[in-house]
């Protein structure tokens, strides 16, 4: 039994000094996790690693595994190429693609810059999830020395022979919408991109659960949408097709407001998914903050790391029981402690220390999962609708309240459900090639999230995998508050 006192990273604030106010708190776990990650990162070269499925009873094996064997299953799927399904790990392995052009708050890091977030969606994938997943960051830029998207287009299109879906992840706008929208059409392969769709599933989850305590209707809410990029854009798209109206929704950008008076959006059409929003939304042509966040019942902030974008005048100006959803990375646009004391009924942000994680964690790797097992050639809006709704349902189901409206990754029996429920819905709406039912997707997935934590449950146990020990923990939070003194 471990008997760490802090391993879990549960209680670091316990190493904090007692007269630590919540600013310099909220600023040393900052702190913290970038050292911790950077340590730990350094000591196991990265997080993820290959090891068979198959097994190796005895050197002739080989013969079976690979030649002369492997001709058979060579010659098979080539005769046939959907039977590659069956023949290899396509089935259940993704690829996370990225030209690391917009790397959480941190912008273009380089191609190799955003391998540590790739390789950490790939954990996440296996271990919640129980889908296999390969970090490919690759060089989108041109003769010019700016990203390509048909560059990013043409690498997906040519690896997706080898892989059951693709992941898009941090590919800076415009380009992100031409990429999704192209390769959605194009691939015969599912692709999601999930800086938007998955931000905006698990975004309309905890939205479903916060009218819920709010006793507010979708269809009649005021929102303000801060920041117009992959996020933001596709959270009002499923919003709206969700029931909100897009009449009593105003999106900020960096410059201004959305509306249909917008010349940079009208005449740039690499922008075609703002211009369309331009035109359905803030029909009164609404400019300033100040006009926007009157009498809001909902604000979704996706923009620029805080803590001082979002104001706290703008939250006094909300309705009774504002909604803040400020989720930004690594810091939130205004932390949760000053929009409550600004009069926020219920905060959100996008981080694990502090309540109402709105985490794209929660709902990527069953989404995925529920789509590999029906085969499905596409996952829809709906889809991610339904996944949403799944979400809600059950942190609903197991109870909720206004620092607790959504389901963590901790709660594993989470990722089973939602999977069947997407698989059920991609089945209904014609995309998936097999029928299966909900217990059957339901089952396949439970075993293989069991199976992906036993064994990395064993490679701790039997310490493949280099334990870490509380003196290690100590020492960092040591450098980080002495930074802060």
């Amino acid at each position: 039994m471990n008997k760490q006192k802090f391993i879990t990273l549960d209680n670091i604030t316990d190493l904090l000094p007692k007269d630590f106010t919540e600013e310099q708190i909220a600023k040393a776990k900052t702190l913290f996790y970038k050292k911790m990650a950077l340590e730990m990162h350094q000591l196991y070269g990265g997080k993820m690693q290959t090891i068979p499925k198959a097994p190796i009873y005895g050197f002739n094996w080989f013969n079976v595994w690979y030649t002369p064997g492997v001709s058979s299953v060579s010659t098979t799927i080539r005769d046939d190429n959907d039977t590659s399904f069956q023949l290899s790990n396509r089935k259940n392995i993704v690829a996370v693609v990225s030209d690391s052009t917009r790397v959480l708050g941190d912008g273009d890091c380089t191609p190799s810059g955003g391998l540590g977030v790739m390789e950490g969606k790939a954990m996440l994938m296996k271990y919640l999830g129980g889908v296999d997943a390969v970090a490919l960051c690759i060089d989108s830029k041109d003769q010019t020395g700016e990203p390509n998207p048909e560059k990013i287009i043409d690498f997906v299109k040519m690896v997706q022979p080898s892989f059951g879906a693709i992941n898009l992840e941090d590919i800076s706008q415009p380009n992100c919408f031409k990429v999704l929208d192209t390769l959605r059409k194009e691939c015969d392969i599912p692709v999601w991109h999930d800086d938007a769709q998955g931000t905006a599933c698990v975004t309309l989850a905890g939205v479903i659960n916060s009218l819920k305590l709010t006793g507010k209707k979708m269809s009649e809410i005021k929102v303000v949408l801060y920041g117009a990029g992959a996020s933001n854009t596709s959270i009002a798209r499923l919003m709206i097709t969700d029931g909100a109206d897009p009449k009593k929704i105003v999106m900020f950008d960096s410059k201004s407001t959305l509306h249909k008076n917008c010349e940079r959006y009208k005449n740039d059409p690499r922008f075609y998914v703002q211009w369309e929003l331009c035109q359905i939304t803030n029909p009164n042509c609404i400019t300033t903050p100040e006009e926007a966040f009157k009498d809001a019942d909902l604000l979704v902030a996706l923009s620029k790391p805080g803590p001082d974008t979002i104001k706290t005048e703008w939250i006094k100006l909300m309705a009774e029981k504002a909604i803040v959803f400020v989720c930004a990375n690594p810091v939130p646009e205004i932390y949760p402690y000053q929009a409550k004391e600004a009069g926020a009924y219920i905060v959100a942000t996008g981080r694990g220390d502090f309540p109402n994680q709105v985490n794209n964690s929660v709902c990527f790797p069953s989404i995925l999962k529920g789509t590999l097992l029906v085969s499905a050639r596409k996952i829809t809006d709906t889809m991610a609708i339904r996944a949403a709704h799944s979400i809600a349902e059950f942190a609903e189901q197991r109870g909720i309240d206004v620092e607790n409206i959504m389901p963590t990754m901790l709660e594993w029996e989470l990722f089973p459900k939602v999977a069947a429920d997407v698989a059920m819905q991609a089945i209904k709406e014609g995309v998936a090639l097999k029928n299966l039912t909900w217990e059957e997707v339901y089952n396949a997935a439970k075993k293989d999230i069991m199976e992906a934590r036993e064994i990395t449950q064993m490679l701790q146990d039997k310490e493949y995998i280099t334990p870490i020990f509380d003196e290690v923990i100590e020492k960092i939070m040591n450098d980080v508050i002495q930074s802060l003194q």
